[in-house]
């Protein structure tokens, strides 16, 4: 009789996963034992230390791991340095896109609708309104989506990456759908994004399911060196591992955003709550993009092995994808007149820029990968966090303070996304603008920020590989991108304010329901309020013009360092670029 032989398991090793994950599950306890008045603190406090924590223990095992890299559970987490770099860019981001979901506006409001499966507009809608419900589960909700993003970046196991792939995506498949203003268009978003990525998620395990069936093993280091060792058990049927590697590419590329995979990206970040909306396109890249680093680099070396031919076509692949995404990212996003489908686009162009640095396979790309991601990562939660405080507000001319407040006035509504009304914002809010300006430039390229130095390093892969006509292309892009963030800068500084009617009808009643907290286009007062049965009535003198809300503190401190970290990582990139050079070592 055979006894088991429990595996050595290098727990350290698994402490940033297990401080993640691990709290993910104590916040779902929390939700059930914590009474309701303190519970969106407890969880917030509980998420921030457990990202926190995360991030410690990346810091404090980084001179270990770049000294030996480690397999753990026999290849199932594989910690190299570009492992463990992911790990802790993915926890410093989640950390500050925490600190953006968190915020509670001058509103007294956060963007989350107090019950996220209520049909909206339905009486049960209205009465959690009114008994003060919030939704304290997202942040557990955040947790799982987190800790799975950093073990998608850092696992050698196929099966283990399609299982992280999973985790990380039902919650945000959930989170999407919990917007409190524009329901409908969130649970929208959370539709597409649902099935979209579902049949993803099919033809990555697809290709997994090829690329065991070629080398009799998921594990990449594995598939590596059978291939080059031979004894296959589909000898001579390299096509199978080709089409395999290109499945679940196509998985990946489809969580990057690249084309022709990036349908869902516009539609999602417009419909999901801006908060979310800014973790998703920070923290869900960075990991995707980690993966496909793993997938690509660690698969090449099997590849090379087979037949050079192979991995030219592999290589022409991700050229042409990073093309195409590139030229739909900066192309369509300088006609877009909506700020949140902006930045969309933008996100799609700079997974093209990745790709660029990726396709030329160079010993340096690593390095410069993880340096984007981080530079990216903290421009794009600065940008999302500086939307969310710029609002539409209901008001009715001619109300002075001295004559007291009208019944309307002062009614506080959704983002203002549309790029017309961000005109004035620069007098209007100064500081501000100069954060959301330079987190544009950042994205542009634009020298002394943290941009300039990842773009750089981006194209420098692709030169390094003899791609020096893609790393053009890649400059041409971003010249093309640079307008369509200058035109927003241009709206926001040198354009004079309007104010804009919010309806020329008639008064009008209707007998439906409304609530002074908002939702959907109904708006919320100062301070919050009481749901009321009451008739609406619009007329034309009500206005509609744009103001900045304040943040009640984790915003603001989110914006403000991101804006410092651009600048830094731009004028003092060193330190970080020193840190990062420590990826090149791959493979343990």
């Amino acid at each position: 009789m055979n006894e088991f032989v429990a595996p050595e398991i290098d727990w350290l090793a698994l402490a940033p996963l297990i401080v993640v994950l691990g709290a993910g599950v104590v916040g779902v306890l929390l939700e059930a034992f914590v009474p309701a008045r303190a519970r969106r603190v407890t969880q917030i406090v509980l998420t921030l230390a457990a990202l926190a924590g995360g991030l410690a223990f990346v810091v404090y095992l980084w001179p270990q791991i770049v000294a030996q890299p480690v397999q753990v559970v026999g290849g199932s987490v594989t910690l190299t340095p570009f492992a463990l770099g992911a790990q802790g860019i993915i926890a410093l981001l989640a950390f500050l896109g925490v600190l953006v979901v968190a915020d509670r506006t001058a509103t007294g409001q956060d963007a989350f609708a107090p019950t996220a499966s209520a049909v909206p507009g339905t009486s049960y809608e209205d009465l959690a309104r009114k008994s003060g419900l919030e939704q304290t589960e997202i942040y557990p909700l955040l947790l799982f989506a987190a800790g799975g993003m950093m073990l998608f970046a850092s696992t050698d196991d196929l099966i283990v990456m399609f299982i992280a792939l999973e985790v990380l995506s039902l919650p945000l498949y959930v989170l999407c759908a919990t917007a409190r203003r524009r329901r409908l268009l969130s649970q929208e978003a959370a539709a597409k994004y649902f099935l979209l990525g579902a049949f993803a998620s099919a033809l990555f395990i697809f290709g997994v399911a090829l690329i065991y069936g070629f080398a009799g093993t998921v594990r990449l280091l594995e598939i590596a060196q059978r291939v080059q060792q031979g004894a296959l058990p589909l000898e001579g049927m390299s096509a199978l591992l080709v089409a395999g590697v290109l499945l679940v590419t196509v998985g990946l590329l489809f969580k990057v955003g690249a084309v022709p995979f990036h349908a869902w990206t516009p539609d999602v970040y417009t419909g999901a709550p801006t908060p979310i909306t800014g973790f998703m396109a920070a923290c869900t890249k960075a990991a995707a993009v980690a993966a496909l680093v793993e997938v690509l680099y660690r698969i090449s070396i099997g590849v090379q092995a087979v037949d050079p031919e192979i991995m030219r076509q592999l290589q022409v692949v991700v050229v042409v994808v990073a093309v195409l995404t590139m030229a739909v990212g900066t192309v369509i996003g300088s006609v877009q007149t909506d700020v949140k489908r902006l930045l969309a686009y933008s996100s799609i162009a700079h997974a093209g820029f990745l790709l660029v640095g990726i396709a030329g396979f160079g010993p340096q790309v690593q390095s410069s990968t993880l340096f984007y991601l981080l530079a990216y990562g903290i421009a794009t939660i600065g940008a999302f966090a500086v939307v969310t405080l710029v609002r539409e507000r209901r008001v009715t001319p001619g109300a002075q303070e001295d004559n007291g407040p009208v019944a309307d006035d002062g009614v506080v509504l959704g983002e203002a996304t549309e790029i017309a009304q961000w005109a004035g914002l620069g007098r209007k809010a100064p500081w501000l603008t100069a954060a959301f300006a330079l987190f544009l430039l950042s994205m542009a390229g634009i020298p002394l920020t943290a941009g300039f130095i990842a773009k750089f390093g981006a194209f420098a892969g692709a030169t390094s590989g003899g791609l020096w006509w893609l790393a053009v292309l890649g400059v041409l892009a971003s010249v093309v991108a640079v307008a369509f963030y200058l035109r927003l800068l241009v709206v926001m500084v040198f354009q004079p304010g309007t104010v804009e009617p919010a309806s020329q009808v008639e008064p009008v009643e209707t007998g439906v329901p409304t609530s002074s907290t908002g939702d959907g286009g109904e708006g919320s007062t100062e301070g919050g309020g009481v749901a009321t049965a009451t008739k609406v009535q619009v007329t034309a003198a009500q206005r509609v013009v744009v103001t900045v809300v304040r943040s009640r503190g984790p915003a603001a401190v989110a914006i403000a360092v991101c804006a410092i970290a651009t600048v830094i990582l731009g004028v003092f990139p060193s330190l970080v670029l020193n840190l990062v050079a420590e990826a090149s070592k791959f493979v343990p």
